[in-house]
This record gives structure tokens, sequence and C-alpha cells, in this order.
């Protein structure tokens, strides 16, 4: 289940836990969140819980204010139930852990890819031309040829760019050898 099914679950279960005068309670607490008029037709929990959730009080990664008006009403047994939501990563998180993994995978395939950079860069996506260009650019420095195949890539991805693609390619080019170090490399770095 994902974290807005889990969530959503444990809101039903709270929702049914309450008892009318819980809620008349909760709805009185949320008037500096919620206008009255919506609040006077406020029939249930997940009624009520989704009003939060349109002003943005209520999410899977947002329960502070439901948290604190079910404790006020002294409901700490649902307000508890709020913390065995599993936490998942947010946005951000997954954002940085993903970059943390293309950052180890590029460090590794600049290493090891050598005399192969070009079949690679064409799996990833760059035409001809423009490899030709890299070589041109750096006609030497097989490490740098490789940087800026991968730096142009991640530039026709608009940077968003996942490290499991730079390990795929590198499985269609045959060279399991270096996408095993990778993977490797990421299992030493916790991924």
């Amino acid at each position: 289940m994902d974290a807005e099914g889990a969530f959503k679950a444990i809101l039903l279960n709270i929702s049914d836990e309450l008892k009318d005068d819980n809620l008349s309670s909760l709805k009185f607490l949320c008037t500096g969140h919620i206008g009255k008029k919506k609040l006077e037709g406020v029939k249930s929990g997940i009624e009520l819980f989704q009003y939060l959730k349109e002003v943005d009080k209520l999410g899977p990664d947002k329960t502070e204010v439901l948290h604190s008006i079910l404790c006020q009403i002294k409901r700490d047994d649902l307000a508890a139930k709020l913390n065995e939501l599993p936490k998942y990563a947010t946005t951000d998180e997954k954002g940085t852990r993903e970059q943390e993994k293309v950052k180890i995978a590029v460090e590794v395939i600049v290493e090891n890819l050598g005399k192969d950079w070009k079949k690679y860069g064409r799996k990833l996506g760059l035409n001809d031309p423009k490899l030709d260009q890299i070589k041109e650019k750096h006609p030497f420095d097989l490490g740098e040829q490789v940087m800026e195949v991968i730096t142009v890539w991640k530039k026709m991805r608009n940077e968003d760019v996942k490290a499991d693609e730079l390990i795929e390619a590198l499985r269609l080019c045959k060279l399991n050898y270096t996408a095993d170090l990778v993977e490797k490399e990421m299992e030493n770095h916790g991924f």
C-alpha cells in the first residue's frame, strides 16, 4: 500500500472510532482552519478530514494539526494511530537519494568505462555528431569523454535522471562488469 492508501485507511479507522461528542469538539477546534458554514454540514470524521486536506492542514506527511486536536479532546488513542503511519520518504528526500545514487554511478562509470564510451553514449540517446564533438573537445582523456557524455545526457533529460537508467544503458552495451561495479558501490553506500 502506498503512503496515500495507508493514510486514508488510518483516517477511516479514526473516523469510525469518533463518538458524536468527539466530532463536535473536533469541529469546534477546526474553526480556525475551516469556515463555520462548512463545519455545520460535517456529519463524520472523514468529511472533516477532507476539509482539512483541502486547506492543506492534513496529508500523509502533514498530520500535526489532526494529532494536536485529537490530543486536545483527550483521544490520545486515536492520535497514536497517526504515529502508525509508515514513514515514506518525501519527494525531496527521494530526489536527494536519487541524486546520490546518480553521483555514485557516474563516478564508477567514469573510472571504468573506457573505450566503449561512444557505444554507451548512443544507448543514452546521444547522436554521432554530438559524440564526435565530445571526442574533439577531449581528444586524449577517456574519463572526460565519459563525463561529458553523461553531462550532455543529463541536460537532454532536464536533470530528471535515474541511476537505474545509467545501469540499464551499460547492460544494453553488454558492459555487465561495469554495471555490476556500479550496483556493488551503491550497495556499499546503503542503496
